[in-house]
């Protein structure tokens, strides 16, 4: 049995260049949270772009990752909501636990099904690149759908955001949902997709080659 076969079979080297790679993530997310690297402001709600790194180490370590990334992400977001992100400001103003389950368990959960989500796809994937960019695709709709869903379930019949859904028009729940993620989504979801896809594909190649060889 070759050495690499025996650090497979005892997991003991993929455990370390797992550790090493989710500890570079979680390095390029604090990165990202406090500087601009991270956010794009819109007048809405920030287009985030850590969903990038989540969704990078979801799919070339798995779904454990995926989770410990994706809280990482969470807690810095729910972070900015003291004083960094305006419109965290004032959900925090309104209610700090309902603030904090919007931001933490839903990137979480973003993570840890991006990673679940993949390796199903990967298994029917024989190309194995086309996989790459349905999970990053997938990392930002499900951090869109789930944050979203959760700020809709509980901030939805408070004062703010129902000024802000007057100042739409007075949309059903659905058709505010995408009017206030519309132009976020536009943004957030290709550049997960396509930077999301290259980049983990490319580390997956780099990292691992020689462990899957064997």
């Amino acid at each position: 049995m070759s050495e690499q076969a025996m650090a497979v079979k005892s997991g003991e080297k993929l455990s370390v260049k797992d550790l090493t790679t989710t500890g570079m993530m979680i390095a390029i997310i604090l990165l990202m949270s406090f500087t601009p690297l991270g956010f794009l402001r819109t007048a809405g709600l920030e287009v985030s772009l850590i969903t990038i790194p989540v969704a990078i180490g979801a799919m070339i370590i798995g779904p454990r990752a995926g989770l410990l990334l994706g809280t990482v992400f969470g807690l810095t977001s729910f972070y900015q909501c003291f004083g960094m992100s305006q419109f965290g400001v004032v959900l925090l103003g309104i209610n700090p636990f309902l603030t904090f389950l919007v931001c933490v368990p839903t990137r979480a959960l973003m993570g840890w099904l991006t990673g679940i989500v993949f390796k199903g796809i990967e298994k029917l994937d024989h190309s194995k690149t086309v996989s790459f960019f349905i999970g990053g695709f997938l990392g930002a709709l499900f951090n869109t759908i789930l944050f979203m869903g959760a700020l809709m379930l509980f901030f939805w019949n408070t004062e703010y955001i129902q000024s802000i859904n007057t100042s739409l028009g007075n949309l059903n729940v659905f058709a505010f949902i995408l009017a206030f993620v519309g132009v976020n989504g536009l943004l957030e979801v290709p550049a997960t997709c396509i930077v999301g896809g290259v980049v983990s594909k490319t580390l997956r190649k780099v990292l691992y080659k020689k462990i899957r060889s064997n």
